[in-house]
């Protein structure tokens, strides 16, 4: 009795150093320590979880497969802790099948057994298969079976409506979101613009005492202003007691996307008083700002603080930014140097900016350089042939424009033709000169007309000419109606490579079209990029 208490205590107090190893990162010594204990000691289903999780950070299939063999022989297969720990393991080391294989040979599979074998599935972006899993469960659901979906689906690119219709589920199933629901259905909500979905997760929070989460407040801080609702996310910043440095971002980043320059480097001055460093989300949404505002100077101020005073590292991003910044306000070949210079891997994002400025500032031969870059790189948009052949046509070089044509025939690149395809009433989806567009109207909508008319808008042969001719007083706007919510949009006068700009402005009415309002219900969501991006 004497020698079972020791060896016990023993026992304990190893898992105890096995814990603390694995929860630092310290995943080597883990893996050592579990080898000492398994050679001196009778090991329990606590220490195996431990040790595969050692074993799947570090990618030790062989590792997990011997611990595997040793759980077999202690015939802790049917402990669903150590069953669910080498799914997870095999999931992440070896293969998805190989996690299958297991899940399905193993006797009596508890609700955290399934959730693991659908958590496979979604981190390795086969949410149908988990879809197909969770159809088939035999045990009751709880709330994590439906988190890991919801999160997968909200992942996906055209996986929105489909979170956020399975988040519904789950509440008809009389299952209570939690914290993990509520942070993995915000991008859904952003995706779709819907408005009331937010507030009924921000109501949701605080009846629930989630409120307070931080993670959560930021989350929904970056989800207000996405959606044109920039007061409710400053009023949910200003009721956080502490402020961390993706709260402040989300809030500069907010202001930043609606144009609001001003505001947002004022927030950004708050941010460096309050003693908060800045890291390279916040400068994004500084460049960003600088951009929309034309502050090209101001921009290569900050750019060279984050680098030089704050040590933040520059990605390929930044310098997009940057590049972005200086061909908006028509620094063409100052921004064509950033690119030269660039340590990093160029994107199509600084070409495509340093294109789209190239046809709004005329610039012909830097656009050809910035054109046959962007071939190279993405080789299948069809929206650089398009956008080079109108600059070339633009600037009197009609046979080097008739060439672009051709050359878009010899390499097999098409342009997205205009058909609408049903995703759900009322919703659609279009697409026209590889722009890619969702829409929705109301019930009472003359239809065909809604699609003319934006199609007549879309189609144009000289888009940027028919935006010019639009004054500050006669923008185009459209309203989107998502169910029990509205958000009015406007369509700004700027185009860049596959990309309209779209300015959430809430709460004012108006359009410039040959209809009536109130006649039609205009909705237009660009899909390619958001407001100002």
């Amino acid at each position: 009795m004497g020698s079972y208490s020791s060896n016990h205590l023993r026992l304990l107090s190893y898992t105890k150093q096995l814990a603390s190893h694995v929860n630092h990162g310290r995943h080597d010594q883990a893996l050592s320590l579990f080898h000492h204990i398994h050679s001196s000691l009778s090991l329990d289903a606590f220490v195996f979880p431990l040790a595969l999780k050692s074993a799947a950070a570090l990618r030790r299939s062989h590792l997990g497969a011997s611990i595997h063999a040793l759980a077999l022989k202690a015939s802790l297969l049917s402990n669903p802790f150590v069953a669910c720990a080498l799914v997870d393991m095999y999931g992440k080391c070896a293969s998805v099948s190989s996690a299958r294989h297991l899940f399905d040979e193993i006797p009596e599979r508890t609700v955290v057994v399934w959730n693991a074998m659908m958590s496979v599935y979604t981190h390795s972006s086969n949410v149908a298969k988990a879809l197909e899993l969770f159809e088939v469960i035999d045990v009751m659901p709880n709330a994590s079976t439906f988190n890991s979906i919801v999160a997968g689906l909200a992942g996906l690119e055209d996986g929105s409506f489909k979170a956020i219709s399975f988040y519904r589920r789950m509440l008809d199933s009389g299952l209570r979101p939690n914290l993990i629901t509520l942070l993995a259905l915000l991008p859904s909500c952003v995706g779709i613009a819907s408005l009331n979905l937010i507030k009924e997760i921000h109501g949701y929070s605080i009846r629930n005492d989630i409120d307070p989460n931080p993670q959560l407040r930021s989350g929904l801080v970056e989800a207000y202003g996405r959606c044109g609702c920039l007061e409710n996310g400053h009023k949910v910043f200003q009721s956080m007691k502490e402020r961390d440095v993706v709260a402040w971002s989300s809030l500069i980043s907010a202001y930043a996307l609606h144009g609001e320059a001003k505001t947002a480097l004022d927030v950004f001055a708050q941010m460096e008083l309050a003693k908060v460093k800045p890291d390279g989300i916040t400068f994004l949404g500084v460049l960003k700002a600088c951009s929309h505002a034309g502050l090209a100077d101001e921009a290569r101020m900050y750019f060279s603080r984050m680098r030089d005073f704050y040590g933040v590292e520059v990605t390929s991003d930044h310098y997009s930014a940057l590049v972005d910044v200086l061909s908006r306000a028509g620094r063409l070949y100052e921004a064509y140097e950033v690119i030269k210079e660039m340590p990093v891997k160029v994107t199509a994002k600084a070409w495509g900016a340093l294109l789209g400025a190239c046809r709004t500032y005329g610039e012909v031969d830097l656009a050809e350089i910035a054109g046959r870059a962007l071939f190279e790189i993405e080789p299948e948009n069809a929206a650089n042939y398009v956008l080079l052949g109108r600059i070339y046509a633009s600037g009197g070089r009609h046979e080097e424009a008739q060439r672009m044509r051709r050359e878009m025939e010899e390499r097999g690149v098409k342009a997205a033709p205009a058909v609408l395809a049903a995703v759900g009433e009322p919703w659609g989806r279009f697409a026209v000169c590889g722009y890619d567009f969702l829409f929705a109207f109301g019930y009472y909508s003359p239809f065909e007309e809604v699609i003319g008319w934006i199609f007549k808008i879309l189609v144009y042969d000289d888009l940027l000419s028919l935006f010019n001719k639009v004054t500050d007083h006669d923008r185009f706007w459209l309203k989107i109606c998502t169910g029990a919510s509205s958000v009015m949009f406007v369509v700004d006068a700027l185009l860049q490579v596959g990309l309209l700009a779209l300015s959430f402005l809430p709460h004012k009415i108006g359009f410039w079209s040959g209809y009536s309002q109130g006649y039609v219900k205009y909705v237009v969501c660009i899909r390619c990029g958001t407001a100002f991006a």
